[in-house]
């Protein structure tokens, strides 16, 4: 499931079919103790909020 960020309507696409915005994920992914890339996930949502 993917919501657009302009306006917030939900879809299963990449792209938003109204304004052809990119989407994202809703869902955050799975905890897993032995994940090997939450290092760099949590890099990357520290460089979104700066």
């Amino acid at each position: 499931m993917r919501k657009c960020p302009q306006c917030k309507r939900y879809t299963l696409k990449d792209d938003c079919e109204k304004c052809n915005a990119k989407t994202v994920t809703v869902h955050p992914a799975k905890y897993s103790p032995d994940d090997k890339y939450a290092r760099y996930r949590i890099m990357d949502k520290f460089k979104e909020s700066s």
